[in-house]
């Protein structure tokens, strides 16, 4: 029974009970494929590189890999680096068609490193034996020189070798700061920020301090940046007590100075603008310098013309959170040349901006942008497939994240994922002056987190889908345009709101309705009817409301309130409490899940205080309800299978059938609390994931356990419509994991599996890329099942006797064999062969070259012959012979005549090309015609390699059928085969009848 419930159906080799166990490397159904939803989430500052004149690639760091983004393409993904660093990436640097990454420190398990990557691949490594053992936080290229910068020292590597030159240290002075960088006039030396506030100035050649430039005053604090200007000989210095200098090296004088408002937020990015515009009143000088710190999300502009002012400030460049210690800007850099800027920061985005020159702005406009989530992940989903056949199914996933954002993310295109609009909530914050303010962020203007998402595409209407203000519930709506353009298919809950709120899909931005619960408590669970028109809200207080999405008004309430005619019986006492109670009395306890059937005929909800209730979808009467064992937190619903699951607070998951209204399945395993769970896209397993790290996968057709692996703690799960995926997302994480479903192209056992000793370890796999996963197997990953490879030259036991089983041989080959008359027809020539042309006159002939036109043609068969195999050799003499060659086919059947054994023959057969094979069978001489037919009824019988003997035997009945009226020995071997045949087909139908029948009884109502 077990196997009956196996898809896709796949021959096992049996397993030597003396062969060594290997443990398996991965998961037994998923291969990791990649991380989505990760831009720039590090404090590591991105880095670029122009390629050509055309572009630019700009390098971000994503923990241990890198990310390239092509800025002609809009900051298109182009590059993921291979392999991932053994630690967290500490420093970036570009250079040319190289991109240098320090990774580790010298407390990191893997201890550290620099790679060379070229075009996200790893070319090379830099030698860091005998060098200090410290994080590195900084690395540029000068010249001939690599030079690394940690707290303790500074490293030089050659840039040719890439071997180790010399080690700078700070020599009893204070730490350096991490802050380096070279002038182009100046060779060979390069300019170190220390902790006290000076600025060292070493020769990497020989390795010797040349000079020290000292601050102004010991209470400047330490240096937080070093930048090179444009100018010659001038370099721009940032120190932690918000002071901003630059300075002539040279002289060692000032050139000019600024003290930032605010003493906690120092400069820790400075760029200067090289394309020679954007200062002064018009716009028309030099001098224009950019500011930011990694505590602000703002960029400052300055202009260092006539003394130096503030050109501009540009406010909420990126978003600032009050959840998180630093959520500023990490780095910001103008690009060569360009009146272009670049920033990234520590809310997970990479933004490009650009100064317009006509008319004149001194504040830049958003070019580019590419995010995620900047905080911990709350709820996935993925789009469901519409009505419309549309080919969106599989594509998006829906997250929702702690920052308040509800992002749409694209498994095909990078560049097409998108944030779901909620409105111009910068204008609404400057509107009332918060952006002035950096204590003030956006994300107070946004919706509060979402708790819950619901999602049907039928009624979406597109880009073209009426629109309106945001969830302002307006009275006035043309109900006919709705009609004919769609309305809203998302909606969502919200932590501590009573609102739930509607999303268009189509047009990626905030809905027109807020709907509001119907006892006015927080809003705990959401669902949308199958048909799209239709949306239920479930509350904390135990209340469920049915709302209508084109008007946005209230439809139904379960259980319905009382009519006049209750309420009259109830006041004069025909009707007492507990009757009354007992009909229209719902949930008393926080809802936490609702379903509605496809047919919109029933609606299910659950509750914490522990029932489940059905309701009757238009009149909101209960026609079933019933108390569970543990109380329900979640709740999930398979269509396909017409299956719900309900994790329970007792650590179970409770599988219901919604037609027959009984728990068929109870999983149990999950060790702490069930954060998520989520069915397969055909309903035949649930996947979990608990407080213990583990993701477990249930089958529901045997009730097994058959995977489980740990990795860090998963928090959600969600499976695609199409089964081409799994999203988790873990706690603490703001990326998204897709694993890859091996089960579409390869048998996975649905055996019981030992939890205390076959759950598999993935913690340190939980960040994937996309290139090296894609091929899914390897030599160690096969062990769990032993399949065997799909050829068949070699013969495979049958799991039981009873068992009628098909060969291994691929479907085109005996099908091939079935339609070889149509396919030489087809392949045949349209035009008959035409004489070549005559050969140009420099081509010498057979007479120009001496030989004779007799002699070539000999030659030409000479060198042929050899190529003729024995096998086509010996046919050929046959063929053409009167008296008769004993032949392989013949030995074989010979062996089944004197011992009855078939093997050989079907090995023979299997093994042979089409053609091959039909020219055997087409070769058989009226002696061996009926053995053969015996043979084939010999292993019909055996029940094996079934749907090769049937092509075989109609391939002989096309070729020879006159012989078989004609010949009373071949006549009666092909009835004893059809006799055979009969009886298999009729043992097999029952069979099957017999299953089906059972199967229907189960799911009956009866």
């Amino acid at each position: 029974m077990e196997d009956d419930f196996e898809m896709p159906v796949a021959k096992r080799q049996r397993i030597d009970e003396t062969a060594p166990s290997t443990k398996n490397a991965g998961s037994r159904l998923f291969a990791p494929f990649r991380t989505i939803g990760l831009v720039s989430p590090t404090a590591v500052p991105f880095t670029s590189v122009p390629l050509g004149k055309t572009t630019f690639q700009i390098t971000t760091s994503v923990g241990r890999s890198l990310q390239t983004y092509d800025l002609r393409r809009g900051l298109n993904l182009v590059f993921l680096s291979s392999p991932l660093c053994p630690e967290t990436i500490t420093a970036t640097c570009a250079y040319r068609d190289r991109v240098l990454v320090a990774w580790g420190s010298e407390s990191a398990k893997n201890g550290r490193g620099i790679w060379l990557f070229k075009r996200g691949r790893y070319i090379g490594s830099l030698q860091v034996e005998g060098t200090t053992d410290q994080e590195l936080r900084k690395i540029i290229v000068l010249g001939n020189w690599i030079i690394a910068c940690g707290s303790k020292a500074i490293e030089v590597w050659k840039n040719e070798s890439y071997e180790h030159y010399t080690t700078i240290t700070v020599a009893n002075r204070a730490d350096f700061a991490a802050c380096i960088c070279a002038l182009p006039t100046f060779v060979n030396k390069v300019f170190a920020g220390r902790a006290d506030g000076n600025v060292d100035i070493y020769n990497v050649s020989t390795g010797k301090l040349v000079h020290t430039i000292a601050p102004e005053s010991r209470t400047m604090g330490s240096v937080c940046c070093l930048t090179p200007a444009p100018a010659v000989g001038l370099l721009a210095a940032a120190y932690s007590d918000g002071t901003l200098k630059v300075l002539d090296v040279e002289t060692e004088e000032t050139v000019t100075m600024f003290q930032q408002s605010k003493n906690d937020q120092p400069v820790t990015s400075i760029t200067f603008r090289t394309d020679g515009v954007g200062a002064g009143d018009d716009g028309r000088s030099d001098g224009i310098m950019a500011t930011a710190s990694i505590d602000s999300g703002d960029v400052t502009l300055w202009d260092l013309n006539r003394g130096g002012k503030v050109a501009g400030i540009l406010r909420a460049a990126h978003e600032t959170s009050s959840s998180t210690i630093a959520s500023g800007i990490s780095g910001i850099e103008f690009l060569p040349g360009q009146p272009v800027i670049i920033s990234s920061g520590l809310d997970n985005a990479l933004r490009s901006w650009v100064f317009d020159q006509v008319p004149f702005s001194p504040i830049p406009r958003i070019l580019h942008a590419r995010s995620g989530h900047a905080s911990s992940i709350s709820n996935l989903k993925f789009l469901p497939a519409a009505t419309d056949g549309s080919e969106a199914a599989g594509k998006w996933l829906l997250s929702a994240g702690n920052d308040r954002s509800l992002w749409a993310f694209s498994l095909r295109k990078d560049g097409q994922s998108t944030e779901l609009s909620q409105g111009n909530v910068k204008h609404k914050a400057k509107k009332i002056g918060k952006l002035v303010s950096d204590e003030s962020n956006v994300e107070d203007f946004k919706c509060p987190p979402i708790t819950n998402i619901a999602c049907s595409l039928n009624r979406d209407g597109g880009m073209g889908a009426i629109g309106g203000p945001v969830w302002t519930n307006p009275s006035a709506t043309n109900a006919e345009e709705a009609s004919m353009t769609g309305w809203e298919s998302v909606v969502t809950s919200h932590e501590n709101d009573r609102y739930a709120r509607t999303w268009f899909w189509g047009r990626k931005k905030a809905g027109r309705w807020a709907l509001e619960s119907g006892d006015k408590k927080p809003v705990t669970s959401v669902a949308i009817t199958a048909c799209g028109t239709f949306a239920l809200v479930g509350s904390a207080g135990g209340s469920l409301d049915m709302h209508n999405l084109q008007s946005g008004m209230h439809r139904q309430r379960f259980p319905p309130r009382l009519k006049a005619g209750q309420a009259k019986q109830f006041k004069l006492g025909q009707i007492s409490s507990e009757q009354l109670a007992k009909v229209s009395r719902g949930h008393s306890g926080a809802v936490t899940g609702i379903v509605v059937d496809n047919l919109n005929q029933s609606v299910i909800s659950t509750s914490l205080d522990g029932e489940v209730i059905f309701w009757q979808f238009t009149t909101g009467l209960i026609q079933d309800r019933f108390r569970l064992d543990g109380a329900p937190v979640a709740v999930r619903y398979n269509p396909v299978s017409g299956l719900m699951s309900i994790a329970c607070d007792d650590l179970c998951i409770r599988v219901i059938d919604i037609e027959t209204r009984r728990i068929v399945r109870e999983l149990w395993g999950c060790v702490g609390q069930i954060y998520d769970h989520c069915f397969s896209h055909d309903g035949r397993c649930v996947v979990t994931c608990s407080m213990d790290s583990v993701i477990r996968v249930f089958d529901l057709a045997t009730g097994h356990l058959i995977d489980a692996f740990k990795t860090h703690t998963c928090t959600n799960a969600a499976f695609s419509s199409t089964g081409e995926f799994l999203a988790t997302a873990h706690a603490g994480g703001i990326g998204i994991n897709i694993w890859n479903n091996k089960s579409l192209f390869m048998h996975v056992s649905s055996r019981q599996i030992n939890e205390d000793s076959e759950i598999i370890d993935l913690t340190d796999a939980t960040e994937f890329q996309a290139a090296s996963q894609l091929a899914i197997m390897d030599a160690q990953a096969e062990q769990d099942d032993q399949m065997t490879q799909i050829d068949g030259d070699g013969a495979v036991d049958q799991l039981d006797a009873s068992l009628l089983t098909l060969s291994l041989l691929p479907q085109s080959r005996w099908q091939t064999l079935l339609n070889l008359e149509t396919i030489r027809q087809r392949n045949k020539p349209i035009q008959p062969p035409q004489k070549p042309k005559a050969a140009p006159f420099f081509l010498g002939s057979s007479l120009t070259n001496g030989t004779t036109t007799n002699e070539a043609l000999a030659l030409s068969e000479a060198a042929v012959e050899p190529t003729m195999t024995e096998t086509e050799k010996s046919r050929v003499s046959r063929l053409s012979s009167l008296q008769p060659v004993h032949s392989v086919i013949s030995s074989h059947l010979d062996v089944f005549a004197a011992e009855g054994r078939t093997n050989e023959l079907v090995s023979y057969l299997s093994g042979l090309s089409p053609s091959a094979a039909d020219l055997e069978i087409r070769s058989l001489t009226m002696q061996e015609m009926p053995g053969f037919v015996r043979a084939l009824t010999a292993h019909l019988l055996h029940r094996r390699d079934y749907e090769l003997i049937n092509t075989w035997m109609a391939v002989f009945l096309k070729l020879h059928a006159e012989f078989v009226s004609g010949i009373d020995d071949v006549r009666l071997a092909v009835l004893d085969f059809q006799k055979a045949m009969n009886a298999e087909e009729t043992r097999l139908s029952q069979s099957v009848g017999w299953a089906r029948g059972v199967v229907e009884f189960l799911r009956s109502s009866r």
